[in-house]
């Protein structure tokens, strides 16, 4: 065993890591003690609950509430906590509290999981992603309590605050109320405070480590400005888009206060950074609010983050890219500096790979489900986008699905988990090759 395992690299542990935590939640959601006597959970409806907690994604057959006990619940959150912070992140606690060292093998798998450049700084980074967490997703809760307390009372009351807290901070999307969680769509205090622990964290570990060593190191990365300068520029477009979209679609109800329709589209807004949280249903948003989503559900967040999509900073260097291009220059800059043309091609290939992934699950999809008479293709589409991006939002196709779709969906959600470029090296073991000759070059008609 421990031959083999020494024989995997980076990727394929990475990979592996994540089957291995999703086979544990899968069997135990399938014991007696984590649903409720009524209910009836399949196999396949316990490891689809368990790969959507996995991978932070909140696409779900079966009502949380209503189907899983609080133990239920509590492993479920377990998956959620696991799946944002990376297996890896409590390998390192665990070889910390026992006090064995890391090897270089464990350092390069850290390094693949948090997309660090450097091995030197693995175990600083690891554990300072826990503290940082933590000192978030504890501060969330205790802000939710003072409204959940006093609205469910001190046990559920204080259940409730920990368990959104860490769904929102790891932009999990599942939702523990009975209700579903529009009921906060006239409480700004809720919503805003959901909003910030879902932006704490789709920026990413490694922004977060940048700005608060602002003071210290009197700079940021060119990561940490490229992030924020595309979150910022997202946020934006979708709150605008979005505000003139469903106010001339009149989605919002007539007797909602304009600082409540500004608050629920701005959390419109920031959600679909792969947080999954709906303070309207998603399918009475307009066609072009809908198609919106659907772009900013595609991007996602940034790189180390708890967020999916193919990242902010992907985007950012496509269109400084195209940017460029339009200006007739060969290299693509961004403030003060110049991406690698090695940086640029990879941020090409993961959003062609991508859009073909998804065009393809799509295309299957289309072919195993029904679509209920007055929908279209974006019903389908809206689903596949939001299951790779592990944004979690729905048109209400997901509780529908055959098992051939479920099957689909779970492979979608994971591999937007994990990463295109994890699981193709995974697969593939792809090796630098070193190249002794190049071809002649010859001009293509492009246009």
């Amino acid at each position: 065993m421990h031959v083999l395992i020494k024989k995997l690299t980076p990727p394929q542990l990475l990979t592996i890591g994540f089957l291995i935590i999703i086979f544990i939640g899968s069997i135990l959601l399938t014991l007696p003690f984590a649903h409720q006597g009524h209910m009836h959970v399949s196999l396949l409806d316990a490891i689809f609950t368990a790969v959507s907690a996995t991978t932070i994604t909140g696409l779900t057959t079966l009502s949380t509430a209503t189907t899983w006990t609080v133990s239920g619940q509590i492993i479920i959150l377990i998956m959620i906590e696991i799946g944002a912070l990376g297996f890896m992140t409590f390998a390192v606690l665990l070889f910390a509290l026992t006090g064995r060292r890391l090897d270089l093998k464990s350092r390069l798998l850290a390094q693949q999981a948090l997309n660090l450049r450097s091995l030197s700084d693995v175990k600083s980074v690891l554990r300072y992603v826990l503290s940082l967490s933590g000192i978030i997703q504890g501060i969330g809760a205790i802000l939710l309590a003072i409204d959940f307390v006093p609205r469910f009372g001190w046990l559920k009351g204080c259940y409730y605050a920990i368990a959104h807290a860490i769904s929102s901070f790891a932009n999990a999307g599942f939702v523990f109320f009975k209700l579903p969680f529009s009921q906060f769509a006239t409480n700004p205090y809720v919503l805003a405070v959901t909003m910030l622990l879902i932006l704490a964290g789709s920026l990413g570990f490694l922004v977060w480590r940048d700005l608060l060593m602002f003071k210290k190191q009197k700079r940021v990365t060119l990561h940490t400005r490229l992030a924020l300068v595309m979150s910022g520029w997202l946020i934006g477009i979708g709150f605008v888009g979005l505000l003139i979209s469903e106010a001339l679609a009149g989605t919002f109800s007539a007797h909602l206060s304009w600082i409540n329709r500004v608050i629920d589209t701005l959390f419109i807004a920031v959600t679909p950074r792969t947080a999954g949280l709906e303070v309207i249903s998603t399918g009475n948003l307009s066609t072009a609010g809908l198609m919106l989503l659907i772009f900013l559900m595609f991007i996602g967040g940034t790189p180390g983050s708890t967020s999916g999509g193919i990242k902010t900073t992907t985007a950012g260097i496509l269109i400084s890219q195209v940017w460029a291009s339009l200006r007739g220059q060969e290299a693509v800059r961004f403030g003060d500096r110049q991406f690698s043309k090695r940086t640029v091609n990879k941020a090409l290939m993961l959003a062609v790979v991508a859009i073909v992934f998804i065009f393809l699950a799509a295309f299957t999809l289309s072919l195993t489900e029904k679509l209920p008479a007055g929908t279209g293709i974006e019903y389908i589409v809206f689903e596949v986008v939001s299951a790779f991006s592990t944004a979690g939002l729905s048109l209400g196709l997901t509780p529908h699905l055959t098992w051939i779709g479920k099957v689909i969906v779970m492979i979608v959600m994971f591999i937007g988990r994990v990463g295109l470029y994890t699981v193709m090296f995974s697969v593939l073991d792809v090796r630098a090759q070193a190249k002794h000759f190049e071809y002649p070059e010859e001009e293509v008609i492009i246009g």
